[in-house]
């Protein structure tokens, strides 16, 4: 399956736009009409509905700010085969990912795993008077609570198998020397992010704990940092370079214990992770704030990865929560969230999460590998080069193509290219063309 998959988007990058779109129709992943609306550039294709739609999102709505949503190809994930929608405006960062993607799945594997699937509610009391007798009270009231908000809150969810399902009461030093006492509601939101319905279901309890345990209430609000709804991915690439893959296990080691390093290697896996997340109406800000959380709860902040080799074999593993949903808010609102859903085949949330997960650890495979051999300046330049051309003013398809295949020379002569040198080149290309 993974050759054949392969061989599909043989070739893909360098189609022409119209080439790319009636390629990815031919494979059943586009129908007409979605290719119309891609091409139409916007959210809707009439005036009405777009400002409608914008003011349904935000306040003070004027308009539209549009990224460049492309596909990552090549990802095998589980033995499933996937394009992975991207809304990004970074260059390489789609070509890095299904280059390493087509790498791993040629000599290696990608696989994911749910280790856990529940949502973090919290209920704050910021001076409690007596905890022990507060933890008593919610241990014999919090049947009856669940009952409650299973059938007054949580309905539609426990129809789809979600709902309210345990509890953790925490006990916090304050600076003061005082105890804040903090009750966590686990809640599976199936495939929703979730966030409304777990502060209406906090919300919900707070009269009722306040008046069993006679301690005050705080603050109602979900956690971003849902540890309780874990995702892990794994790669593994057999049969490799030794001198590569143990380079890639050294540059692993330096994220994970310098946070200096380590903030610039996640940043990397987030290229990936928010680019999926912004492509199907997410909260991406939601997520890697959770993500930046869980890499610092060791203590010091660390790396999201971990590479490792194993018996001439390299072992990549990422870890983390992932708050999202496939349903629900901007997910069903905004048509091009509902068209990069649907290019996925409706994922479920547990899904979703796994395909951010990987393609986060894909994408830092493949900065380690640009770091460790070409360089990161090198891999990137070639790919900003196109956008030199354009920024030096090159605007016929002739100007644009000279223009590049200069500018590579450049780059390879000398390591490095700036805008002015582009500059420079196009006005000697102009001259001999003139």
């Amino acid at each position: 399956m993974g050759s054949d998959f392969l061989k599909k988007f043989e070739g893909f990058s360098k189609l022409h736009y119209e080439e790319r779109l009636s390629r990815l129709q031919e494979l059943g992943y586009l129908s007409k009409e979605d290719i119309a609306y891609l091409q139409l550039g916007s959210v809707s294709k009439k005036l009405k509905e777009r400002v409608e739609l914008t003011q349904c999102f935000i306040e003070n709505a004027l308009g539209y700010f549009p990224l460049p949503l492309g596909l990552a190809a090549n990802f095998i994930i589980n033995k499933k085969s996937y394009v992975l929608p991207m809304a990004v405006e970074e260059t390489s960062i789609i070509a890095a990912a299904s280059k390493t993607a087509r790498w791993i799945c040629e000599e290696g594997e990608i696989t994911t795993q749910v280790l856990s699937a529940l949502s973090i509610g919290q209920i704050q009391m910021p001076e409690v008077k007596d905890y022990n007798s507060l933890k008593n009270c919610i241990s014999q009231n919090f049947p009856e609570w669940k009952k409650l908000i299973n059938k007054n809150v949580l309905s539609s969810m426990v129809k789809r198998g979600g709902g309210l399902k345990d509890y953790e009461l925490r006990s916090l030093r304050r600076p003061d020397g005082r105890t804040m006492a903090v009750l966590h509601l686990y809640i599976d939101t199936c495939s929703a992010m979730g966030a409304n319905i777990i502060n209406q279901t906090c919300e919900y309890l707070k009269e009722p704990l306040e008046k069993a345990s006679g301690e005050k209430a705080g603050l109602c609000i979900l956690s971003n940092l849902s540890d309780k709804r874990m995702v892990q991915a794994q790669v593994k690439l057999r049969n490799q370079d030794s001198q590569l893959i143990k380079k890639i296990e050294e540059a692993s080691l330096f994220a994970e214990i310098d946070p200096y390093r380590a903030c610039t290697s996640n940043k990397g896996v987030l290229n990936g992770v928010d680019a999926l997340l912004i492509a199907t109406g997410n909260d991406w800000r939601a997520v890697s704030a959770g993500l930046h959380a869980y890499a610092s709860r060791k203590g010091p902040y660390s790396s999201l990865t971990k590479w490792r080799v194993k018996e001439n074999e390299l072992h990549g593993e990422m870890k983390g929560p992932f708050m999202l949903g496939t349903v629900g808010g901007v997910t069903d609102l905004h048509p091009t969230a509902r068209l990069c859903l649907k290019i996925l085949a409706f994922p479920k949330a547990t899904e979703l999460a796994g395909l951010c997960c990987a393609l986060g650890l894909v994408q830092n495979l493949g900065a380690l590998r640009a770091l460790v051999t070409e360089g990161v300046i090198e891999g990137h330049m070639k790919l900003h080069v196109k956008n030199l051309v354009l920024k030096a003013g090159a605007k016929t398809e002739e100007e644009q193509k000279t223009l590049e295949k200069e500018l590579i020379k450049v780059l390879k002569k000398m390591k490095r290219i700036t805008l002015s040198q582009a500059i420079q080149v196009f006005k000697e290309i102009k001259k001999k063309m003139d």
